[in-house]
């Protein structure tokens, strides 16, 4: 009988990954004012896309994190997340983008593309997922090819 090294998917990884799925839709959500709470207030109405634009990136996150391995880093999910967070909030609450191109120019210029800057940072989620999920699936298979075995 033999025994081999395998990366397993377990119930402990899915757990973590639906509830950062969630947590990071709730946060989200919330910061961008999608629905009414006492903390935010959006300047701009809610066009109807940002929801499913959030949900989507929020079960990528998700997804990414029930994959990832420990060693390895985050960054293209912490970009396509700040990119698909620019799509979804509202131009005239973001104080970062308001402070460096004025109010009129968000309205002119960003507001007619933010939903593109929504699908690009999905896009990224979906190339950094697909990234992760085959680096760790060809980590696996070499970990069970070079993996040592132990005879009874």
């Amino acid at each position: 009988m033999s025994v081999t090294v395998r990366n397993s998917w377990t119930f402990g990884k899915a757990v973590f990954g639906i509830a950062a799925a969630l947590l990071s839709f709730v946060v989200l959500s919330t910061v961008a004012a999608l629905w009414p709470n006492p903390f935010f207030i959006r300047m701009v109405p809610a066009k109807g896309y940002e929801i499913p634009l959030l949900a989507a990136q929020s079960t990528l996150l998700g997804l990414y994190v029930a994959i990832r391995r420990p060693y390895c880093g985050i960054h293209g999910m912490s970009m396509s997340s700040v990119v698909n967070f620019l799509g979804v909030a509202c131009p005239i609450c973001n104080k970062v983008l308001l402070l460096i191109f004025g109010g009129t120019t968000l309205l002119t210029y960003f507001e007619p593309v933010r939903f593109y800057a929504g699908l690009g940072g999905l896009r990224l989620a979906v190339l950094a997922v697909a990234t992760e999920a085959r680096a760790g699936w060809l980590g696996a298979i070499a970990l069970e090819q070079n993996a040592p075995t132990v005879s009874r």
